[in-house]
């Protein structure tokens, strides 16, 4: 029988923070792949734990993938790691994942500590609906196209940045998506664990007067779109997708204006008024 590939969340920076079955797995597996040993080592020390370990990082990951499937086509149980959090998450890891699932080799998640969940949880930001989208881009340029395309977005954004970069992003962010209030988690669960929170101009201000150091979540608070204007809209357009959505997709005429009402940005009553109410001289109310 194969093995089975762990993937282990591990503590963001107290050592502390990690689960009761995750240390129970890593005491049991047959190898820990680790994203750098020499960090791995300190955690593995500091619970007593005594297994061999294999370096794994995105610099031979194609490589060590493949010995690392081998070894579990040939029984041995694994747990991937990363240097912090839980591993794929922007760290390597997903390719080994996959081609284990290609193999039918079982996979199981070890849930726990994870910097960006953690920062969300802390800033008081909306949660319901956010994207994560990584590392703000290095170059100015690509910075600029992204967050530019990211103007209209109705989710809070979060982001990974460097402590080298973090003036620069905030001055980008002022200046594409304005005083949108936002929160810059810092080390944390670490002895100088910080969370600021104010404007890109606020954040400007109190970052420049110190040095930045550690790991940084940035989380910014979604954008809201300009109302739509009722008079510009070309009901018989509207009309005419109005009756492919309900008789191409067989969903009702209601939930139909509510899904344009949510793209055009309008009010739904006022939208089901003109397209359906004017329309249907008996009111057009059986649907609501």
């Amino acid at each position: 029988m194969p093995g089975t590939l762990y993937v282990v969340a591990t503590p963001i920076g107290n050592l502390e923070d990690i689960t009761l079955r995750a240390l129970r797995v890593l005491r049991e597996v047959d190898l820990i792949a680790c994203e750098d040993t020499r960090h791995t080592a300190r955690l593995l020390v500091h619970h007593d734990i005594h297994k061999p370990t294999t370096s794994y990082h995105e610099h031979n990951e194609n490589e060590k993938a493949g010995l690392l499937l081998e070894k579990l086509e040939s029984g041995l149980q694994i747990a991937l790691v990363s240097d912090a959090g839980t591993p794929c998450i922007s760290d390597p890891g997903y390719r080994i994942v996959r081609k284990a699932h290609e193999r039918g080799i079982r996979v199981i998640p070890i849930p726990g500590p994870c910097s960006l969940i953690a920062a969300l949880s802390a800033s008081g930001r909306a949660s319901d609906a956010f994207t994560f989208l990584g590392f703000l881009p290095a170059r100015k340029n690509a910075r600029v196209a992204l967050l530019t395309d990211l103007k209209d977005e109705e989710r809070t954004l979060i982001f990974f940045e460097s402590p080298e970069r973090l003036l620069e992003a905030l001055e980008d962010v002022n200046q594409i998506l304005g005083a949108r209030a936002l929160t810059v988690a810092r080390e944390m669960t670490k002895v100088y664990e910080e969370l600021f929170s104010g404007t890109p101009e606020e954040g400007i201000e109190y970052f420049s007067k110190k040095s930045v150091k550690g790991e940084i979540v940035l989380i910014i608070e979604q954008g809201v779109r300009e109302p739509g204007s009722l008079e510009s809209l070309d009901i018989g357009a509207l009309r005419q997708r109005m009756v492919g959505m309900t008789q191409g997709l067989g969903i009702m005429k209601t939930e139909a204006v509510k899904r344009l009402a949510r793209e055009l940005n309008v009010p739904r009553r006022e939208l089901y008024r003109l397209l359906v109410e004017d329309e249907d001289p008996t009111g057009g109310q059986q649907e609501e």
